[in-house]
């Protein structure tokens, strides 16, 4: 049996302060394509890939076909703030502060190619990143359980060995899915009980406060 443990982590509104910026340019997307769509929709719906938060938010009976336009828009805002994604409080301290009690720690995102390594770059911990499951990397992303399973391939552990730490309802159902440890952060903006009721084991506010109370964690009960 493997001895080996692994810290997964999304990224989006998790480990870098991006989820307001999706909302906004996911907004001006639906809005070229001449959608009025809620913000505050918006903003649940992020942490689903593209074409799930489109097929979520107009409904499965759209007409697909500016589907490709919309994401399209979508890419070119957000990459307008590629060079200034501001990580959340503390996070490379986090990540290095598991990896020092030897965690594996690895991202599981719908991000993909330029998008997650600028995000990548925000966090600015690559050394001690072994992987990063990405869009690119999984048949379905989450709330399926295939970005953490892929993650927890790339650290070559079961799921019982393994944390997922994220921000939206998606990642604690991504997580429980896989039979992972669900772990919370508040920082994405999604409400505390929302993200218990999809089976979050605990909740923090921040990697902030998940560092300031690592020793109380599910990481320190699996060390």
């Amino acid at each position: 049996m493997t001895t080996k443990r692994a810290a997964i982590f999304d990224v989006d509104g998790t480990l870098v302060d991006t989820n307001h910026l999706h909302v906004v340019t996911w907004w001006e997307a639906f809005r070229q394509a001449g959608h009025r769509v809620p913000m505050r929709e918006i903003h649940r719906a992020v942490g689903l890939s593209g074409d799930d938060l489109i097929d979520h938010l107009l409904g499965d009976d759209h007409d697909p076909d500016g589907d490709e336009q919309i994401t399209a828009a979508h890419h070119a805002l957000y990459a307008t703030y590629f060079d200034r994604l501001p990580s959340l409080d503390r996070s490379a301290d986090l990540l290095r502060a598991l990896a020092a009690r030897g965690w594996e720690v690895v991202l599981a995102t719908s991000a993909g190619g330029a998008e997650l390594a600028a995000l990548r770059g925000a966090i600015d911990a690559d050394d001690v990143i072994r992987g990063a499951a990405g869009a690119d990397d999984v048949a379905d992303g989450k709330p399926a359980p295939d970005p953490v399973a892929e993650a927890r391939s790339m650290a070559g552990v079961p799921s019982e060995r393994a944390v997922f730490v994220g921000d939206t309802v998606w990642d604690m159902r991504a997580a429980v899915r896989d039979g992972v440890t669900p772990v919370a952060v508040l920082s994405g903006g999604i409400p505390r009980a929302d993200l218990e009721s999809a089976g979050a084991r605990a909740v923090y506010r921040d990697p902030a406060d998940l560092l300031d109370h690592l020793d109380s964690s599910v990481f320190a009960d699996q060390g």
